[in-house]
């Protein structure tokens, strides 16, 4: 038989050799000492070095920055439920218009500062009519209706629903276009049944529905029902007699 050298064996082992650190003072073994790479878990070193997938990373960036906005609306909406009081959107409605003050100036004769109809809201010519008048602390009456307590005055209420009235009365056909309003005159011929029901201050809105209840065309003599409301309160109420003249 022929035999060959002997196969020599690496000098290196699969297995890592232990090192120790030795003790000047006693040569006794402390303990094993490991490097930094060694003690690296295999696992850690492999996540570390293998970089994440371009997708993943943009979807979780994206992830991150749609949760992050999400949470922004959520403190945004959190804010807006915090917010004082009633919302104010709706509170002020916008009422209807059949006549602006424009067109309520060419048909009534009067002007500032008895001019008491802002608007007209519904008006049925020889049937019924409900006007606006806004009251303000700009009124020239509340100076001296009271200085320490203003209220509108109750016969200014009655003169407002006169008003309304003779919107009712007066021909549309006939309106002046000069700004001197209608040739057509209205007066008082009589109040009856007056009650006035609650104070009108500056800042409310006296909405006057007034109904034409009797009409005597041979002697241009009306007879009305009017009533001033301050929201759901009723104001002032009374039975009118207007007299047309020319």
């Amino acid at each position: 038989f022929h035999i060959g050298p002997a196969r020599a064996r690496p000098l290196t082992s699969s297995t890592p050799t232990p090192m120790y650190a030795i003790s000047s003072t006693t040569a006794a073994r402390v303990a094993p000492a490991t490097s930094a790479s060694a003690a690296r878990p295999r696992a850690a070193r492999a996540t570390l070095r293998a970089p994440l997938p371009v997708a993943k990373t943009a979807a979780a960036l994206g992830a991150s920055s749609s949760s992050s906005r999400r949470g922004a609306l959520q403190i945004v909406a959190a804010d807006a439920k915090e917010v004082p009081g009633t919302d104010a959107k709706g509170l002020g409605k916008a009422l209807p218009m059949e006549m602006d003050i424009d067109a309520i100036m060419k048909l009534l004769p009067h002007r500032y500062p008895f001019l008491l109809v802002d608007r007209v809201l519904e008006i049925e010519q020889g049937s019924y009519a409900i006007g606006l008048k806004n009251v303000t602390i700009n009124d020239n009456f509340f100076p001296g209706h009271f200085p320490q307590r203003p209220i509108m005055p109750g016969v200014l209420m009655v003169e407002a629903m006169a008003q309304v009235g003779g919107l009712i009365m007066l021909d549309p056909s006939a309106a002046g276009e000069d700004g001197g309003g209608t040739q057509q005159e209205f007066f008082f011929a009589g109040i009856d049944g007056v009650k006035f029901r609650r104070p009108v201050v500056p800042g409310d809105q006296l909405v006057m529905k007034v109904v034409l209840t009797k009409m005597n065309k041979r002697f241009g003599i009306a007879k009305m029902k009017g009533q001033c409301f301050v929201g759901e309160d009723l104001a002032c109420e009374a039975e009118l007699t207007l007299a047309l003249g020319s």
